[in-house]
């Protein structure tokens, strides 16, 4: 295998994705490689992935290698601090089966993911993931002890330009499955057309499928500029000491935001948003509610989201999933109405129109002649 292109360096695969064109290699460090980041280099057009870190660990069933494989991406894992400090952005390398080579010279080697391997992983995930959820669940619950005055307590919504109050809202978090939950729900977004929230990235999502969000919730880390610039009402999740980190992004790009300061994550943080200013119903999308999802996150429990749906309540309508529940499949019926139904104005444009009713005929004799009727 010999893989030649200009590399695309950063630790932070989000930061990565967003500066990665079609054709070109990501290097990164990146341990367990999540689903969301493992899409956003597949939908960049990645042509190689070299991973200082392992892309798989074993530590728990991390989606983003699995992904890599299916979409024939090759990846090249364990290649050490070398690979960053010694390959700048935009230096044209060489992936010479496990060997990384620039100006030259060899910088790194390391192990090519397989499917082989992939499944040894996955086998020793799967025997890791009790004592991951037992390690998660006593974080869960010992950091849900003292978050529950500052989630539950009454965190004011800041003044929206857009009104939630009686209304139904979409929020939607780029998360397993999320394009094809998303699909699946479009006619509830077509006929109730609730107020769309894309949560970081889950606004490039709206955008994807036709929809321009009318807030865009989150710390900036994963959303596009084209998504930012789109004409959304911005509002920037803040710690709740006010620390906003995503808030030089946004001065750069010229781009003014509502802060709003609370604990947890985007995700909780927009479901305090909502529910607080008044929203009658809140549907999620491609939210994060598993151990998995949360160690693909990076955090080792889930307190904020647990407290942040109790309080929601029934207010929450999860649609996560939905879209493995059912698929519509026409009947030998509908099947037959259809073609019925397709037929009729096929009929009375050959009934007015002499040339092709003429043509018809003709057509027929034909098949008479060649049937031998």
């Amino acid at each position: 295998m010999r893989i030649e292109g200009t590399a695309r360096v950063d630790r932070r695969t989000k930061r990565l994705a967003r500066r990665l064109r079609p054709g070109e290699i990501a290097v990164v460090a990146h341990r367990d490689m999540d689903e969301v980041a493992a899409r956003s280099l597949l939908d960049a057009g990645v042509r190689a992935v070299l991973n200082a870190e392992e892309t798989l660990s074993g530590r728990y069933p991390a989606r983003g290698a699995a992904m890599f494989l299916a979409a024939g991406i090759p990846v090249v894992d364990g290649l050490g601090e070398q690979v960053l400090e010694r390959i700048a952005d935009g230096d044209r390398i060489l992936l010479d089966g496990t060997t990384v080579w620039c100006g030259g010279q060899p910088v790194a080697r390391g192990v090519l993911l397989t499917g082989e391997r992939l499944e040894e992983r996955l086998a020793q995930a799967r025997r890791n993931l009790d004592r991951e959820l037992m390690r998660f669940l006593e974080n869960t619950l010992e950091r849900a002890h003292w978050e529950r005055n500052v989630v539950l307590g009454n965190w004011q919504p800041p003044p929206l330009r857009t009104p939630l109050q009686g209304r139904q809202v979409l929020l939607v978090a780029r998360g397993h499955a999320y394009r094809e939950d998303l699909e699946a729900i479009r006619p509830y977004i077509d006929e109730v057309r609730p107020v769309l929230i894309g949560i970081d990235g889950g606004a490039d999502a709206l955008l994807a499928e036709g929809y321009r969000p009318d807030i865009i919730f989150g710390d900036m880390d994963s959303v596009s500029d084209r998504a930012l610039r789109c004409g959304a009402e911005l509002v920037l999740h803040a710690y709740p000491d006010g620390n906003a980190p995503g808030e030089e992004r946004l001065r750069e790009l010229g781009l003014v935001a509502t802060r709003y300061p609370a604990p947890g994550t985007s995700e909780d943080a927009a479901m305090l948003l909502a529910h607080q200013a008044g929203a009658e119903l809140l549907v999620a999308v491609g939210t994060h509610t598993s151990v998995v999802d949360f160690l693909e996150k990076g955090r080792a429990g889930m307190a904020s989201t647990l407290l942040v749906r109790l309080k929601v309540g029934t207010h929450l309508v999860d649609a996560k999933g939905v879209s493995r529940l059912y698929r519509v499949r026409p009947t030998p019926r509908q099947l037959v109405h259809l073609f019925i139904a397709a037929m009729v104005p096929v009929a009375a444009v050959t009934a007015v129109s002499p040339w092709l009713r003429a043509l018809v005929e003709l057509f027929w004799l034909r098949a008479r002649v060649a049937i031998g009727w």
